[in-house]
């Protein structure tokens, strides 16, 4: 019996910005920089949104209880974190997108 995680290490984790897979395996190393650039940038704006709405409900919520303004921090919540899990998932997706089309 084998284990699935017996060969897995951080960079099976994180390999979800690293372009390694699919179409972007036979870009060259400037060109996989620069895309794992603009997806970990993707990602940071995609949780500072998140942490802006978490900072929206709360104020909205607590300080004026403007009831508004805490529902549009729970749509930012979520439209960050589904982004930060999009973003992420985009090499499981390309793979098996690629993949089905070779």
């Amino acid at each position: 019996m084998q284990l699935a995680a017996d060969k897995g290490d951080i960079n099976t984790i994180i390999g979800g910005i690293a372009p390694d897979w699919g179409p972007f395996g036979a870009l060259g190393t400037e060109a996989k920089t620069m895309v794992q650039v603009v997806m970990a940038l993707a990602i940071l704006m995609c949780l500072a949104i998140a942490i802006w709405g978490a900072a929206k409900q709360r104020i909205g919520a607590t300080a004026m209880r403007d009831t508004f303004s805490a529902e549009q921090g729970k749509g930012l919540i979520i439209a960050g974190l589904a982004g930060v899990f999009i973003i992420g998932s985009l090499g499981t997706v390309f793979t098996i997108v690629y993949g089905m089309a070779v």
